[in-house]
């Protein structure tokens, strides 16, 4: 699963800008990394995956069998 999609997933019902905000990235970052159209520097991964209480690994570099 491309990592944009397990972020909207992670995301559930709550609002790209609550996220983002919380996040400390714009909208539109945040946007840009659920459609796949930008990768978060390692910083922000490691943000992001914090708090959702995951691991970059888990998000970013999952198991994938295209890759």
């Amino acid at each position: 699963m491309p990592f944009g999609e397990k972020l909207k997933e992670l995301r559930g019902n709550r609002s790209q800008d609550e996220i983002a905000r919380e996040i400390g990235i714009t909208k539109s970052s945040w946007a840009m990394y659920e459609r796949n159209e930008r990768v978060p520097r390692d910083e922000v991964k490691i943000r992001i995956a914090d708090y959702f209480h995951k691991s970059v690994q888990e998000i970013f570099f999952g198991s994938n069998e295209h890759e």
